[in-house]
């Protein structure tokens, strides 16, 4: 039996990984659920899987989630705050962590688990981007296993082979990920400006929550994971190429240097990754259903507009200027996000903000976690004052 603690349990990724769960109870117990706001949601989850532990972001949100737990006689015990966080993610009773907590908020519980030497699920891309050096290095010293859950940096993982090291000994050319496109592939630059936040969250293949559907629209989402892939793979920003592929069936690919390419196909549902992840190095059934190649009948694949969707070299210039640049990309797409959701920004104004934090800000080579965090507050309130010249 293998216990799980799911970091950020209400959110797109946790709801799936549950529903995996719980087509294997005889395999798979939960340990912890956290969430940060989603407190009845979180309820419903903690009555059917019966956790140990539940972590909420604050003592007011503990409350609440107490009280609707003791109407229920469900007895699992209630924690608040950051170090909870890092507490059911670094337990002694915990085999595994499915670390999906959108965002910075993520990168202190998942590095926590990291250094106890769990099993870790990465769902949270901003660990890598953040942090990069520091996380890989954690890893390497801890003997943490870290299986990628973002369906593009599973689907490299799935194709390279099982003892890879690095690229050269393993004869890889180049990983190419697939992107969807958005919503608003074909688009100009100009027919996006007025888009509204709505229209953006509607994305065509996948279902997600509303921030990382935003980026998904602007392609910042590829951009990250670029980065990610970077750190993942141990392969440089160059090494790594951005495919456009609507039907989203090919969720990446794997150049080799004999002119070989292996790929991944499935539906676009994220419970494939996750119970490959689970699993591994076995397989289980994920409630997915397989794949139709005659109902597809055709894969379309293109190079991304650059012009049309900036984030994207923008994160590839991060990516390669190394440095603190991606904690700075990463922190200042976050509040431009948020200000385009709360309507304060226009779409096409999202990429603006990022690029001007990053050109305001002097890059360093953070050495320690607080220094990341330096850089990521710094970025913050940056990005936060230019958005507040743009409303005037």
């Amino acid at each position: 039996m293998q216990t799980i603690t799911i970091l950020g349990a209400t959110g797109s990724i946790g709801v799936s990984t549950l529903d995996v769960i719980a087509r294997h109870a005889d395999k798979y117990s939960v340990f912890a659920l956290t969430a940060h706001s989603q407190i009845t949601a979180l309820a419903v989850q903690c009555r059917q899987f019966n956790p140990k532990y539940a972590v909420v972001s604050d003592a007011a949100a503990a409350a609440s989630l107490q009280a609707l737990l003791a109407e229920s006689g469900c007895a699992t015990e209630v924690l608040w705050g950051v170090e909870a966080l890092c507490q059911v993610a670094s337990d002694g009773g915990v085999d595994t962590v499915m670390a999906a907590i959108v965002g910075a908020a993520g990168l202190v519980p998942t590095l926590a688990a990291v250094q106890a030497g769990k099993k870790v699920l990465l769902a949270n891309k901003e660990a890598l981007v953040m942090a990069g050096g520091l996380f890989m290095q954690a890893v390497a010293e801890s003997g943490c296993v870290l299986l990628p859950i973002d369906s593009e940096h599973n689907a490299i993982f799935q194709c390279l082979p099982t003892d890879y090291s690095s690229a050269v000994s393993s004869g890889v050319k180049k990983l190419l990920l697939s992107a969807s496109g958005g919503p608003f592939r074909g688009w100009s630059l100009e027919q996006m400006r007025s888009v509204s936040p709505e229209q953006a969250c509607a994305h065509p293949k996948w279902s997600m929550g509303r921030k990382i559907s935003v980026d998904s629209a602007t392609l910042m989402n590829k951009g990250l994971e670029l980065i990610e892939a970077c750190w993942l793979f141990a392969v440089p920003a160059q090494a790594v190429e951005v495919v456009v592929h609507p039907q989203s069936i090919v969720h990446s690919l794997v150049q080799y240097t004999d002119g070989s390419v292996l790929a991944e196909l499935g539906n676009p549902d994220m419970r494939t990754p996750i119970a490959q992840a689970l699993a591994w190095p076995q397989r289980i059934e994920s409630g997915v259903a397989d794949l139709d190649l005659f109902d597809i009948a055709r894969l379309d694949f293109e190079q991304p507009d650059m012009q049309a969707f900036p984030c994207l070299g923008i994160a590839s210039a991060a990516a390669r200027a190394g440095g603190d640049a991606a904690t700075i990309l990463n922190a200042a797409n976050e509040v431009a996000v948020q200000a385009f959701l709360d309507q304060r920004i226009e779409f096409t104004q999202i990429a603006e903000v990022v690029e001007q934090t990053l050109n305001g800000q002097v890059l360093s080579e953070p050495e320690s976690l607080e220094l990341v965090q330096q850089s990521d507050s710094a970025a913050r309130l940056y990005s936060s004052s230019y958005i507040k010249r743009l409303e005037k």
